[in-house]
């Protein structure tokens, strides 16, 4: 049996060259300033490693969206055999620079090829909100799909009601891509029907650098 394919995003390619624009500001800013790097994010460091202890065991754990590689190196750190993949080859590039032991690859969430009930965890942390509100369940399936039964899927995402197109991003860097923000309950919603179960909720209010947030843990039924 085999997934089923995925529509390819209209804004894929400008969404990869804006990211491929950021990607060194972005990794400098997490080294400075702490943004996006979850040990100094408690509440979202405890989601996380909730996460690794789950699926420590289960078997190869995927980080979708890995951006400079960030919680792919802490997952490594705890142990874990996962991988990072993402769309934008400069953020592998600063991956692979700043993660060495890690293995990183290039790809978008919709153009993955993943046997079925072959991952032990899957990540998409705060890496699936470029995604056409039409293409995102569809994504959700194929990450269902590929988890082992009892595997886990975590996921964090902007929260609101609307789809906010951004003109600069990370340092006042010219970009083109849209941010679609989903209400806590629509995620979850998104996540059941894509056949997982929905374990943990953390609502996150708003910070210095993002509106509010909200971290969804699931499991795939055993």
């Amino acid at each position: 049996m085999r997934a089923d394919p995925i529509d390819r995003p209209a804004d894929l390619d400008v969404v990869r060259e804006s990211y491929d624009q950021v990607a060194d500001n972005y990794a400098h800013m997490v080294a400075t300033t702490g943004m996006g790097d979850i040990r100094r994010h408690p509440w979202l460091k405890a989601s996380i490693d909730a996460f690794a202890d789950t699926v420590g065991e289960l078997g190869p754990v995927l980080d979708v969206g890995c951006g400079p590689g960030t919680v792919t190196g802490y997952l490594t750190e705890r142990g874990l055999d996962v991988s990072g993949v993402d769309l934008s080859p400069r953020m592998i590039e600063n991956a692979r620079r700043l993660h060495p032991h890690c293995r990183f690859s290039v790809a978008s969430a919709t153009e993955l090829d993943l046997g079925e009930a072959s991952l032990g965890g899957v990540l998409g942390w705060w890496s699936l909100f470029n995604l056409p509100r039409a293409v995102l369940p569809q994504v959700l399936a194929h990450f269902a799909y590929a988890l082992k039964p009892g595997g886990h899927f975590i996921a964090g995402t902007h929260v609101g009601d609307e789809d906010a197109v951004r003109t600069e991003a990370y340092g006042g860097v010219p970009v083109r891509w849209t941010t679609h923000k989903w209400r806590p309950e629509q995620l979850v919603d998104l996540i059941e029907q894509a056949g997982l179960h929905p374990v943990a909720e953390l609502r996150l209010p708003a910070d210095e650098w993002s509106g509010p947030g909200v971290v969804v843990m699931a499991k795939r039924p055993a």
